[in-house]
C-alpha cells in the first residue's frame, strides 16, 4: 500500500477574500475518483452513453461531459481524456459508487473494461503551474503521457496529474525538492479554482437532479449537438429546441458562518418573502467568513435579486459574473 502522503501536510491554505492565490500549489485530490476505460469498443460504447463527442476528442486534449439517465438527468459531470491506452473518466468520489455500475450496465455485450482506477490524483495549480509540468514532463498539448500516468491541462491555472500508487511518492517529491516555495493544499484550492471558471460538477446530494444545460454543460463544451444518439439525448435536444430549460448555474457570494454544502438550499427574495431559489453545487469559504459558491437558480431571476442560505438566513448573498457567457450560438 502506498505512503505517499503520510510525510506530507495537505491541509486546507488559509486565503482571505483579499489574497492572491499561491503561485503554486500541490493538491491532494483526495475527493475526486478515476474510471478507466480500456478495450477495442471504448471509444464506440462511450459514445453511446455520454453528451459529449468521444469520437472526435484529440488525443492531447480532454473534454467535459455528463453521464445521464433515460429521463436525461445527469448522474455525473465528468472530465475525459486518454489515459494509459484507454479512457480516464475523472468525476466526483461521491457518486462512484452509484454511477459506476450504471456505466458498465451495458459493457458485457462490448469489448470493453470499465473499471475504478486506483491512481492517486493530484492537482498543479497557479501561474507557476504551466511552468512547472513543463520543465518536469516532456511532451506537449493539454493531455501528455507521463511517467506511470497522465498530465491533463484543466485550464490556464492548473493541471491534473493521474499516477499510480507507487510513482505517487516520487511525482511529490520531485515537486518539493525542486520549487521549495510550492504549498500544500487539500481539495478545498481545487473547489474555488472551478468556483471561478463556473466548471459544474456532480455530488451524491445532487445526483440525478438536473439536465446538462441546467449546469451550463453546454457553455463549457461539455454537449454535442452533432453526434448521434446516447442515454438521455433527447431531453437534452428538447432543451436546446425547444427552450425548456429554465435553469442556469451561477455564481453567488455572501457571509457565511460555515461552509455550506453540495445540495444545500438556496432562499431568494420575492418581495417581502422569501423561497426556495436554488440548490447548491460546489463552495469556498474565505478565512474572513466570505464563502462563494456555485448554484442552480432560475435562469430569468432579476439582476438585483437577493438570496440567503436557507440553514443561515442570517447572510444576504448576491449573484456574480461568470466567466463565459450562457447565450446560445
Amino acid at each position: 500500500m502506498s505512503t505517499w502522503s503520510n510525510a506530507l501536510n495537505f491541509k486546507k491554505i488559509p486565503l482571505t477574500a483579499q489574497d492572491n492565490l499561491p503561485d503554486l500549489a500541490l493538491v491532494n485530490l483526495d475527493d475526486w475518483g478515476l474510471v478507466t476505460l480500456i478495450g477495442d469498443d471504448k471509444k464506440s460504447y462511450l459514445q453511446g452513453q455520454v453528451t459529449c463527442d468521444v469520437v472526435s476528442l484529440p488525443a492531447d486534449a480532454s473534454t467535459l461531459g455528463a453521464h445521464c439517465d433515460a429521463k436525461g438527468k445527469m448522474r455525473t459531470i465528468f472530465r475525459l481524456f486518454n489515459h494509459n491506452n484507454g479512457y480516464g473518466f475523472l468525476q466526483r468520489k461521491s457518486v462512484m459508487a452509484s454511477q459506476l455500475p450504471e456505466l458498465k450496465k451495458y459493457a458485457v455485450f462490448s469489448k470493453v473494461d470499465i473499471e475504478a482506477s486506483d491512481d492517486v490524483l493530484l492537482g498543479l495549480t497557479g501561474e507557476s503551474a504551466q511552468a512547472v509540468v513543463d520543465q518536469l514532463f516532456t511532451g506537449e498539448g493539454d493531455v501528455r503521457v507521463i511517467k506511470a500516468g497522465t498530465a491533463v491541462k484543466i485550464d490556464e491555472d492548473r493541471w491534473l496529474l493521474a499516477v499510480t500508487a507507487e510513482q505517487a511518492e516520487t511525482v511529490v517529491n520531485a515537486i518539493v525538492e525542486a520549487y521549495n516555495d510550492v504549498r500544500l493544499s487539500d481539495s478545498t484550492l481545487w473547489d474555488l479554482y472551478d468556483i471561478q471558471y463556473a466548471i459544474p460538477r456532480i455530488d451524491a446530494a445532487t445526483e440525478l437532479e438536473f439536465i446538462p444545460q441546467a449546469m451550463n454543460l453546454q457553455a463549457v463544451d461539455g454537449i454535442s449537438f452533432k453526434k448521434g444518439c446516447y442515454t438521455g439525448q433527447e431531453t437534452v435536444a428538447r432543451a436546446k429546441y425547444r427552450g425548456i430549460n429554465k435553469r442556469a448555474m451561477y455564481i453567488v457570494s455572501g457571509e457565511a458562518a460555515q461552509c455550506p454544502q453540495a445540495g444545500d438550499a438556496l432562499e431568494r427574495n420575492i418581495g417581502e418573502n422569501w423561497r426556495k431559489g436554488g440548490t447548491l453545487i460546489a463552495s469556498y469559504q474565505y478565512a474572513d467568513n466570505l464563502a462563494v459558491a456555485l448554484v442552480v437558480l432560475p435562469n430569468d431571476l432579476d439582476s438585483g435579486t437577493r438570496f440567503r442560505l436557507a440553514a443561515q438566513p442570517e447572510f444576504i448573498w448576491t449573484k456574480q459574473d461568470l466567466p463565459y457567457t450562457l447565450e446560445d450560438e
